[in-house]
């Protein structure tokens, strides 16, 4: 575990910062135990009230089990962690991680076509002036970054419409992951919003309330960028 002493400016943050690092990057390993409140707050150079402030918020997070009167223990993110640790799963020491990269493409996809399906069947046609003017937008894009944040619009009105609060927090989730990414997924992304014709089709088939037809239109659309990842990936592994 390599202890930095820490800058008393930004203190808890920082105590809680350098942790979640630890834990993500594997330094702290599942089941490893930290040091009592004292020696970490000593190696730290900080107080022992900041050590426990970062030791709670770990708590919060699912990474670490405060035991009371016993040790802290790191647990697996994997399996306690929420998608607040996202954003940070997917920048590892500067590199964008693939892996990641992947997964969220993966469960957009199936947020998507599940969102565009419910949406179909409990808004309908009452959606046709929101993605008409969305499609117009999109169209008179021909920035890829632009056409992004459009496109994005377009899917805050189908996830609306969708009516499940669940789909709407994995959405938020996932669009605050994205949003910073922009300018870096834009070569990724253009396969897909540039192809205002497959989101037309997604529009007319919420809007005519065929809700089989919009999962497979929005499938078949959002498996663009996964598709064009999938090609780039290999390019970048073929030697």
């Amino acid at each position: 575990m390599a202890i930095r002493r820490i800058d008393r400016r930004t203190v808890p943050d920082t105590v809680f910062e350098q942790l979640v690092d630890e834990v993500l990057d594997g330094e702290l390993a599942p089941g490893a135990a930290l040091p009592a409140e004292r020696a970490l707050a000593e190696a730290l150079g900080v107080s022992r009230p900041t050590v426990r402030e970062a030791l709670q918020r770990l708590a919060h997070t699912g990474l670490v089990e405060v035991r009371q009167g016993g040790s802290t223990t790191v647990r697996d993110y994997r399996r306690h962690a929420g998608m607040d640790m996202l954003p940070r799963l997917l920048v590892r020491q500067g590199e964008i991680d693939p892996a990641v990269i992947r997964s969220i493409l993966e469960t957009r996809l199936v947020l998507g076509r599940e969102v565009a399906g419910l949406a179909a069947e409990r808004a309908g046609a009452r959606l046709t002036a929101e993605l008409g003017a969305a499609l117009e937008a999109l169209a008179a894009q021909p920035d890829p970054i632009t056409q992004q944040i459009t496109a994005m619009a377009f899917w805050d009105h189908l996830v609306d419409a969708a009516d499940s609060i669940v789909f709407r927090l994995l959405y938020n989730d996932l669009r605050a992951v994205y949003e910073p990414a922009l300018a870096a997924l834009a070569g990724l992304m253009a396969a897909e919003v540039s192809q205002v014709e497959r989101y037309r089709a997604v529009a007319d088939a919420v809007i005519a309330g065929d809700g089989a037809t919009a999962r497979a239109t929005a499938e078949s659309l959002l498996s663009l960028a996964a598709k064009q990842f999938d090609t780039v990936l290999g390019q970048v592994r073929t030697p």
